[in-house]
């Protein structure tokens, strides 16, 4: 009985702040065009948050430790070689698609930034679905 009753505490601290979440997207709705919620960090800073935030993964590590070392063959050479050559391959993959990607995101997001409609659509839709999860948490 006990552990419903702190399960049924943190459904409802869970609705609150989702509710909380849709009263901030409908709200934004109503912000003018130019309003920022925040300012823009640095191509710089990005890039070494970015940097800060891969070597702090675990998953990076267990993938090279665990995953890339089954590609490597003795037989053709020194596997500390091909090693190297798999994670600089891995590395400009990477480079690549995930470039395409921010660049794509950011492209598109200006685009969209721009349209006070677009905009407002999104934002009513957000604090939508916002509310939808929080009525369907509080009734669960």
């Amino acid at each position: 009985m006990e552990r419903s009753t702190e399960e049924s505490r943190f459904k409802g601290l869970g609705a609150g702040y989702l509710f909380y979440l849709a009263w901030q997207a409908f709200l934004s709705m109503r912000r003018p065009l130019g309003v920022q919620a925040q300012r823009p960090l640095s191509a710089g800073r990005l890039y070494r948050r970015g940097i800060l935030m891969n070597l702090s993964n675990p998953k990076v590590l267990i993938f090279f430790l665990a995953f890339l070392p089954q590609f490597a063959d003795p037989g053709i050479g020194g596997v500390a070689l091909q090693l190297i050559s798999l994670g600089v391959l891995f590395i400009m993959a990477s480079l690549l698609v995930f470039g395409t990607l921010a660049w794509s995101a950011g492209w598109l997001g200006e685009r969209f930034r721009r349209s006070t409609a677009y905009r407002r659509w999104l934002d009513g839709l957000t604090g939508v679905l916002f509310l939808l999860l929080a009525l369907r948490l509080a009734a669960g």
